[in-house]
């Protein structure tokens, strides 16, 4: 499917509410007022947290209890009311497994395009089957394409296939992507190669950040950032926006430089996959006033290091 970015601007709206209006406002001539920040899905106000917990030497751990979390909302406590751990059976609707693979094909790329199609084709050989698979393709335009636990196989060809040239639309893409799995439940995981340079995209840095903020989806840039000269503003720039993306959503970004990185690369990413946590909470805070709610997760205590993403926007 070939989505044209502004096509998929003007269309978003049967998405969701929220998102549509947000992707409206950020290309009508009425840009310059403040958009309505979009609203993070909830299921009768319930907030969903993916959590990934390390040791003090950098290892995972993944048995803890319900009662090992504390989870503040803006500084308040709240009380866990789901939890789901990957370690364990059973938790199919809680812990489902929904996968973005988003790979930039415009001539910045070209460089590293060889390095980018292997890395895409050995992540899906290295990781389990997806409940849900949605690829896209990006420079100029964006191209999606779905595909459910069966039939993943067919992808591979279309990513060695894939070629490079034109500009590129990396913010354009992510919001792409996000409006097919907002109201998803269980986990969402976004792996984006790209060097994370954008040229090309309606949707500013700022507008993308805050649809990803909104996300409830765990980002992990594979950043191919080799091409820039060292210490180059274009290059800082590019990698500082992928930490950005990563940090606001729980998740990390990775830089190979060449094949033989790929391996631990994809290794670590599994072993945090099959490490993770869901805690889920019903707000003690009624207000529907579409701000933004910092979140913090911590296991008191017990001396480890807890990710997850930075909060979410309340209904409104």
């Amino acid at each position: 499917m070939r989505v044209r970015r502004r096509r998929f601007l003007v269309n978003s709206r049967i998405v969701g509410l929220a998102l549509g209006a947000f992707l409206t406002a950020a290309r009508s001539p009425a840009a310059d007022r403040p958009a309505p920040a979009p609203v993070f899905p909830t299921k009768l106000e319930e907030v969903h947290l993916t959590v990934t917990v390390r040791d003090a030497t950098g290892h995972l751990v993944s048995n803890l209890k319900p009662d090992d979390f504390t989870v503040l909302e803006n500084g308040r406590p709240q009380r866990v009311q789901l939890f789901g751990r990957a370690v364990e059976p059973g938790q199919e609707e809680t812990l489902a497994l929904d996968l973005g693979l988003l790979m930039d094909t415009s001539a910045s790329m070209l460089q590293q395009l060889k390095l980018s199609q292997e890395a895409a084709v050995r992540f899906l050989e290295s990781i389990p089957r997806a409940r849900d698979l949605v690829t896209i393709f990006f420079d100029d335009d964006i191209r999606l394409s779905r595909y459910n636990s069966e039939n993943q196989q067919g992808l591979f060809e279309r990513i060695a296939e894939a070629k490079g040239g034109g500009d590129t639309a990396l913010y354009d893409a992510i919001s792409v992507y996000l409006s097919r799995v907002q109201d998803a439940t269980g986990r969402k995981v976004l792996v984006i190669f790209t060097d994370g340079e954008d040229t090309r995209s309606a949707l500013s840095l700022g507008e993308c950040l805050q649809l990803i903020r909104s996300s409830g989806v765990t980002i992990y840039p594979i950043a191919f950032t080799t091409g820039f000269t060292p210490g180059s503003a274009r290059g800082l720039r590019s990698k500082s926006v992928l930490e950005e993306m990563a940090a606001v959503t729980g998740g990390a970004v990775f830089t190979p430089r060449s094949s033989k990185d790929l391996a631990a690369i994809y290794e670590r990413i599994l072993q945090e996959l099959q490490a993770q946590y869901v805690l889920g909470y019903v707000s003690d805070d009624p207000a529907r006033d579409g701000k933004f709610r910092r979140l913090k997760v911590d296991v008191p205590g017990k001396g480890l290091r807890v990710r997850h993403r930075a909060g979410y926007f309340a209904p409104s």
